[in-house]
This record gives structure tokens, C-alpha cells and sequence, in this order.
């Protein structure tokens, strides 16, 4: 039997984490690992839990959201995070998705999409509102301050490309393309280089933007 996704949920409203552990609690397969009222609390449990999905509040005290991603990201932090906000600002959804949010979902998405979310994001797919998804193709659609390098993606970058764009794992691109799992991370990273993209997120949206991979990809 598979193990359960264990979920940590920082958010500062006690009636917000009470309603999130009902849910969680009503689906087979995930679990509560733990609850954080604030950002500093969140890394804390965070690093002392390691769940496998953060439901990250972006508003809350001492600490915000933002920053607990940013502190989580440079302490090495494996668990994938999920945003579950009420805030659609640009100034918002830029900054977590660059700091390495995998997911960023508004509060008032139903509880099913919820659960669709964590699922996506545990498996290391990236899980966005579509009203989120639309905002960051239009700001990858902008001139950048930086052009993308003169050197094109090679073939086998762009074959690595359409791998991150339907959400596979350094690991899982290695074995689709029989090559070392070193070897796949060294081509994600000249991606991003070249492309002058944050993370996996960006280069997904990259890729759908310019044809590389589509929305029903399997």
C-alpha cells in the first residue's frame, strides 16, 4: 500500500486549517503532518516534519508566506509547495513562483480542484489557477531584461524541455531518455540558464508558450 502524502498547512487562520484538515482528512491517501500559524513557525515545522507538500499561506505574521519560501528554498527544503492564497496580485504570484512554489491556487477554488492540486504537486507537476497560469504566460510573453542566449537549445534540451513541461522529475527524465540522473539535472539547468528562466515552473510555461509541449500532453 502506497504511503500517504503527508501535508503541513501554514496558514494563520485557525477556522482556515480547521476547514483544510476536514478535507484532508476525508480523502484516502493524505495526511496532516503537522499545522503552522505563521511564517516562521511553517519553516520550522517544515524542516523539522519534511512533508511532502506545504499549503502555504502568502499573508500571514512574522513572517510571509513569501519569505518562509525563499528561507525553505536556501535551507535545501525538499517538499514541494503549494500556495492557497486569496491574493491574484501580480506582485504576489511573480515572487513565489520565481522562489520556488510548484503551485499557487486562490482560496475560493473548490475543494476537488484542492485535492487535484496536491495530488499534481506531490508528483512534482506544477498546479496553477487558471487565472494565475494566465497572469505568468503574459509575463513570460513580455521582452525580458535579459534576451535569451544567441545559442539555441540543443535537440536534446528542447526533448528535455517537453519532459519538465509535463512534469517529470530530473529522475523520471533520466530514465525516459536512458541517460544519468546528473546528466538530465545539468540540461535542466543549461535550460534555464539560456532561457533566463527562475525554475521548472517558468520553463513549463516557456514551453507552452512557444508550442513545446500543450496542455493535454500525456
Amino acid at each position: 500500500m502506497a504511503e500517504s502524502i503527508r501535508i503541513l498547512i501554514a496558514d494563520d487562520h485557525a477556522i482556515v486549517r480547521k476547514g483544510l484538515r476536514t478535507l484532508i482528512a476525508s480523502e484516502t491517501g493524505i495526511e496532516v503532518a503537522g499545522e503552522a500559524g505563521d511564517g516562521v513557525e511553517a519553516v520550522e515545522m517544515a524542516l523539522a516534519l519534511k512533508p511532502d507538500v506545504i499549503l502555504m499561506d502568502m499573508v500571514m505574521p512574522r513572517q510571509s508566506g513569501l519569505e518562509a519560501i525563499q528561507q525553505l528554498q536556501e535551507q535545501g527544503c525538499a517538499s514541494r509547495i503549494l500556495v492557497l492564497t486569496s491574493f491574484a496580485e501580480d506582485e504576489q504570484i511573480f515572487p513565489a513562483i520565481r522562489a520556488g512554489a510548484l503551485g499557487y491556487l486562490l482560496k475560493d477554488a473548490s475543494p476537488d480542484e484542492l485535492l487535484q492540486a496536491i495530488y499534481d504537486v506531490h508528483r512534482g507537476e506544477p498546479s496553477l489557477d487558471p487565472s494565475v497560469a494566465m497572469k505568468l504566460m503574459q509575463e513570460i510573453s513580455r521582452p525580458a531584461d535579459l534576451p535569451p542566449t544567441e545559442a539555441p537549445l540543443t535537440e536534446r534540451e528542447e526533448q528535455v524541455l517537453r519532459l519538465v513541461a509535463r512534469g517529470m522529475s530530473n529522475q523520471e527524465i533520466a530514465s525516459a531518455l536512458v541517460i544519468s540522473q546528473r546528466t538530465a539535472a545539468n540540461h535542466v539547468a543549461s535550460i534555464l540558464g539560456k532561457l533566463h528562466l527562475a525554475n521548472r515552473t517558468q520553463a513549463a510555461l516557456y514551453a507552452l508558450r512557444d508550442g513545446l509541449a500543450s496542455l493535454d500532453a500525456q
